[in-house]
């Protein structure tokens, strides 16, 4: 049944993600709480997903495109066409525990000055895949404890720099004043350049650990694949030139270039030379219009409020 007024529109953007959809969908109908559209985004699938939205959940919103658009946009799409107070991306690939519609709307609702909720999103086998994300001067970003057995290390609520898109609430009226997804990020990082723009026009990321998420994580388009590699690694470097404060960008340029030839070496001795370079080479041919973006962010809060969320070192480690 579609809500009349939804609270929560969830959107979901799918590629040949058959394998898992029926269990995202079934976690989405048995949450406890009800106010809410599904929003699914179909980016030309080849296999039966389009069949089982069909045939299994007709109260779904189906958009569907005529060839594969990538994350960024084919999320945008939905939220374009959402009538929710939140928005909650959702990868295809996850499943959600019954209570988390509710615990992860709470904080939004106790403080207006919250713009995103980040979930406690675990794989499978009960290991760590993201509670929040963190971001390095590198432009490299990561998911903070990840593949970290759970100990309860992350028990408490409190303020991330980011959240991983793969299962996050968004404010709507956040997302009206900074904009969507950058689109031209495809898939891989569009969730880090969105939490950056947050930050500079001043609004808060919290860290929910009682909204959680089951992640196969990589199921459309797999860990370490060549696509993988591509995105993660051409947008890493439009990140940082698009977002970091003027001052942050010019002293962090040692650690881009640093980590751009380390990855280079890492990835040759894996025999991905070709897809790197490509890789590196696109993202500097998109500099100036990631350096062009500059201009669109808001900047509500002085630099250094901003800066202090980025590490000098990548440190997947860290709590």
């Amino acid at each position: 049944m579609i809500a009349v007024n939804p609270k929560v529109s969830i959107i979901i953007t799918n590629y040949n993600g058959q394998h898992f959809l029926k269990d995202c969908l079934d976690s989405i109908y048995a949450q406890s709480f009800s106010n809410f559209e599904v929003i699914l985004v179909d980016n030309h699938s080849s296999d039966g997903s389009i069949g089982i939205v069909e045939r299994e959940y007709p109260e779904i919103e189906l958009i569907r495109n005529n060839a594969n658009f990538g994350f960024a946009r084919g999320t945008n799409e939905g939220i374009r066409a959402s009538r929710g107070e939140f928005i909650l991306t959702l990868n295809n690939d996850t499943r959600l525990e019954p209570g988390f519609l509710e615990e992860i709307m709470h904080p939004m609702e106790r403080d207006t000055l919250i713009g995103i909720c980040a979930a406690k999103m675990l794989y499978p086998d009960g290991r760590i895949n993201s509670t929040g994300t963190c971001i390095s001067r590198s432009g490299a970003a990561w998911d903070r404890g990840i593949s970290q057995l759970d100990h309860g290390q992350y028990a408490h609520s409190e303020e991330v720099f980011g959240a991983c898109a793969g299962a996050a609430l968004y404010r709507k009226r956040m997302l009206d004043e900074i904009g969507l997804f950058d689109e031209d990020f495809f898939m891989y990082m569009e969730d880090v350049d969105l939490a950056f723009r947050a930050r500079l026009a001043g609004w808060k990321c919290i860290y929910i650990p009682g909204a959680v998420v089951i992640h196969h994580h990589g199921g459309t388009a797999g860990v370490g694949s060549d696509t993988a590699v591509y995105y993660g690694n051409r947008n890493i470097v439009w990140v940082a030139f698009r977002n970091f404060p003027r001052t942050l960008l010019i002293s962090s340029l040692p650690w881009i270039m640093g980590r751009t030839f380390g990855v280079i070496i890492y990835h040759t001795l894996r025999g991905q030379l070709r897809i790197i370079v490509k890789a590196k080479i696109d993202a500097f041919r998109g500099l100036h219009g990631a350096i062009q973006k500059r201009r669109m962010n808001i900047h509500n809060i002085p630099d250094h409020l901003v800066s202090q969320w980025v590490y000098p070192w990548y440190s997947p480690g860290r709590q």
